[in-house]
């Protein structure tokens, strides 16, 4: 199948692929049947890169009924959150059989909190290798949220990518980690394109990353309206105008300091509260419709804030080093002045 649009190279892997790459998480989140249709039509549509992850519970199965027969005419990521060679094999073995499929096109370590390296104690790399000898993978990638880590991990040179969040709310550090992959021949793939959705003008996100020839933006999708916005894109690219300059430069001026990304890994919290949602619930009520985050369901969830231990756990495992406890606070005393009525929201 000929590609259609703007392609990207992931560096010395030689893959070349649409610009729009289809993130998997959300597909756990929906049926079978949906979550088929969807994948269905972003392959017969012209995207031929997909990305999931073993810890996305059923989002590996799912691929692998939608895609299964046109195994050879696309590429899968998938990623593994083991700590030790043998964990990653029975992970890895387990997303082969589970995708329908003898290799993984790119496989990469999800989210460590050190860079994983030959020789070491765990193995982890090491069993990677011997993986990519048996022709079981074809590629080692690592996935990060800390800069320290992707930044030893492109020095390396261990890695043919590195998945990493990035979107026009990017820092001047994410920018130079852009570029030391193009530098370094690494692909990059941009993870958290609509900032979890804080980012509500898809246009204005793809424009952003279209400037940088190297990156490979992955859209979470889940619904057949939001995969319809990116496919149009690919006869019709967006491109930077003033307006869409003058729209980034409002949310990242809305957006900066410290704000909740939503990547969950802070999660699971001791007395269930819902973290990764209710720590930037001011920001999803003011830029999404707020009726869906009001609901009695919803008003549970972040009262739940008020049973918070203060036992920093959240705080301890936040990869961009936000004080949780306090984010939660302020979140929920927004929350009840918008329930009472002293603030309006849309």
């Amino acid at each position: 199948m000929k590609m259609r649009g703007t392609t990207v190279t992931l560096g010395s892997t030689g893959i070349a692929v649409q610009k729009n790459g289809f993130g998997a998480l959300p597909i756990q989140r929906i049926s079978q049947e949906n979550a088929v249709s969807i994948l269905r039509r972003a392959y017969e549509a012209g995207i031929n890169f997909f990305d999931t992850a073993r810890a996305y519970t059923d989002s590996e199965a799912k691929m692998g009924e939608a895609l299964g027969d046109v195994r050879d005419r696309i590429y899968i990521a998938t990623k593994t959150t083991a700590k030790t060679g043998e964990q990653m094999w029975k992970d890895l073995e387990t997303s082969l059989k589970t995708l329908g499929t003898d290799y993984i096109d790119i496989y990469q370590f999800h989210n460590p909190d050190f860079c994983p390296g030959p020789g070491q104690d765990n193995g982890l790399y090491d069993a990677a290798l011997e993986a990519k000898r048996q022709g079981k993978i074809r590629h080692i990638g690592i996935t990060n949220h800390r800069l320290n880590v992707a930044r030893e991990a492109i020095e390396s040179g261990l890695y043919e990518t590195l998945q990493f969040p990035f979107c026009y709310l990017a820092t001047e550090a994410d920018i130079e980690l852009v570029t030391l992959c193009k530098e370094k021949n690494m692909g990059f793939i941009a993870m958290k394109s609509l900032s979890g959705g804080l980012i509500t003008d898809s246009a204005a996100a793809y424009a952003y990353a279209a400037q940088y020839d190297n990156v490979l933006p992955i859209w979470g999708v889940q619904r057949m309206n939001e995969l319809e916005e990116f496919l149009s894109y690919i006869d019709n690219p967006p491109v930077m105008t003033e307006e869409i300059s003058a729209l980034i430069e409002k949310d990242r001026q809305q957006l900066s300091g410290d704000f909740c990304r939503g990547c969950g890994y802070c999660m699971p919290c001791p007395v269930g509260i819902e973290i990764n949602n209710c720590a930037r619930m001011s920001l999803l009520i003011r830029r999404s419709p707020s009726q869906g985050h009001l609901t009695p369901q919803s008003q549970a969830k972040m009262m739940r804030i008020e049973d918070c231990l203060h036992c920093n756990q959240c705080k301890s495992k936040c990869p961009y080093g936000l004080d949780t406890p306090v984010l939660l606070a302020k979140n929920l005393e927004d929350y009840k002045r918008v329930l009472a009525g002293e603030v309006t929201v849309q």
